[in-house]
């Protein structure tokens, strides 16, 4: 009886304990954990309160703002890990998408472009836009080895028969440019280098796709296969362990892969400052939730080129809460190498700051090439590797682009262009019409949705970022010694 009356009022205790954290402590705003920005409390309207929206929304705004949101999730992650079976001495897991953290297997199958192309108003098109969760979650991740080792996968379900509208798109870009050199790049993921034998059932090969995109090409259109010249360096630091990106070493060998089939300059690493940014943590943490990918911080190793200057300018595009471009801002001059503090999980974001721009790199290699990159994130590590090689390189993103293509290539007297995207990206029927429509938009700014929640994502895209500088219109990238 003593007991009972004991463990009542601990528990009693316990609760009330709870109670004033969750009703008294201040809402988190952002997760680190899942690189968000956390509900927000509802706007209140009649409508809303009679058709039971507004309760539903509070409802939803109080429990993902939590206080201490991310610590509890990060104990819940550890709990579970101590209590798992062990798999064996390769320590393999594997995370299977949750049903409310996927679109569905409908979802999946337009990611890989098994299906037609979503119109430009549909929410998997804005999810899609927000980031590439939905691809990573529907694949399912597979973590591999334990300790500091450890290194998360991104599962590949794509076929051999695949990714034919990215080859289209490069041959069209090719005949509606015929002057203009044109290259096409797949990039392939960790998962296709460091799977172990027993999981590959987990994850389809993506040597087949990148075939199929090669035979697909036009004559006229030069490959860029990087595919073995990765696999030769898999034993180094090419991909990041605790990312979906690959490391920015793996971008400098197939950079330099690129400059020996476009035939100009490239620099060995030599010619570079080695910069690091210690106790990263990248997406794979958030997408995985699995605690010893936290517990297993890198080092995000990049490179800065000497004895070269060069100038950056940049175009950012304004979006609303559903990724829509909805404006655009003025060029304005910064750094394109941005600095990130030790332990920032934003640090791949070093190359450019963010995806949502028009960057145009200017620098004093005079060889008449000026480069176009069409590049998702992957392609964000790329450009830094060539400013020995070309005068001007111009960089967008699939997603973010509002001006006529033709025009921008006339107007900016490009000689190359260069697609770049990694093999999920090239696979989606999205990304292949997107570029597509490049060549006959007129203007892509989509009308302002009627929320406030609109945003610049230009200069600050992660709370713990120490930009450097923000935006200032005379900085210049001038590294000459």
């Amino acid at each position: 009886m003593r007991f009972s009356k004991t463990y009542t009022i601990l528990f009693g205790l316990l609760f009330a304990t709870f109670a004033v954290v969750f009703n008294t402590f201040p809402r988190s705003t952002f997760s680190e954990l899942e690189k968000r920005e956390l509900a927000t409390f509802p706007e209140f309207t009649a409508e809303k309160l009679f058709n039971g929206s507004f309760t539903s929304e509070v409802s939803s705004w109080f429990s993902d703002s939590e206080p201490f949101r991310d610590r509890f999730m990060a104990l819940s992650m550890k709990v579970k890990d101590l209590i798992r079976l062990n798999t064996g001495e390769e320590h393999i897991t594997f995370h299977a998408a949750e049903p409310e953290e996927s679109l569905g297997e409908l979802g999946n199958l337009r990611e890989l472009g098994e299906l037609e192309t979503p119109d430009s108003t549909s929410n998997y098109e804005n999810q899609v836009n927000a980031d590439e969760n939905a691809k990573i979650a529907n694949a399912g991740i597979i973590i591999v080895g334990s300790g500091e080792k450890v290194r998360a996968l991104m599962a590949f379900g794509g076929t051999g028969r695949g990714c034919v509208g990215y080859a289209e798109a490069a041959n069209k870009y090719k005949e509606t440019f015929p002057d203009v050199n044109v290259y096409c790049m797949v990039i392939p993921t960790s998962v296709e280098y460091y799977c172990p034998e027993k999981m590959r059932r987990r994850t389809n090969p993506q040597r087949p796709t990148i075939d199929n995109v090669i035979r697909h090409l036009s004559p006229e259109v030069r490959p860029v296969d990087i595919y073995e010249t990765l696999g030769r360096h898999a034993s180094e630091d090419i991909y990041l362990r605790t990312d979906h990106h690959w490391a920015p070493l793996g971008a400098f060998y197939a950079a330099e892969t690129f400059a020996q089939v476009a035939g100009v300059p490239f620099r060995q690493l030599d010619s570079y400052d080695r910069k690091v940014v210690h106790g990263y943590v990248g997406s794979m943490y958030g997408y995985s939730k699995d605690i010893s990918i936290k517990e297993a911080p890198e080092d995000f190793v990049y490179y800065v080129p000497r004895d070269v200057t060069y100038t950056t300018t940049y175009i950012d595009y304004k979006i609303d809460e559903n990724y829509r471009v909805i404006g655009m801002g003025r060029p304005y001059r910064s750094v394109f190498f941005y600095k990130y503090k030790d332990a920032s999980g934003g640090a791949y974001c070093t190359f450019m700051g963010s995806d949502t721009k028009i960057t145009h790199v200017r620098t004093s290699t005079h060889n008449g090439r000026r480069l176009l990159i069409l590049k998702d994130s992957f392609g964000n590590a790329l450009p830094g590797y060539l400013f020995y090689s070309f005068e001007d390189i111009h960089v967008i993103d699939s997603r973010y682009f509002t001006k006529n293509m033709v025009e921008y290539v006339r107007d900016n007297q490009i000689t190359d262009i260069l697609f770049a995207n990694n093999i999920f990206k090239a696979y989606s029927s999205y990304t292949y019409s997107k570029y597509v429509k490049f060549l006959t938009q007129t203007n892509g700014i989509q009308k302002p949705v009627k929320s406030t929640d609109s945003t610049t994502v230009g200069n600050t895209v992660h709370p713990d970022s120490t930009l450097t500088p923000a935006v200032t219109p005379a900085a210049t990238d001038s590294v000459a010694r």
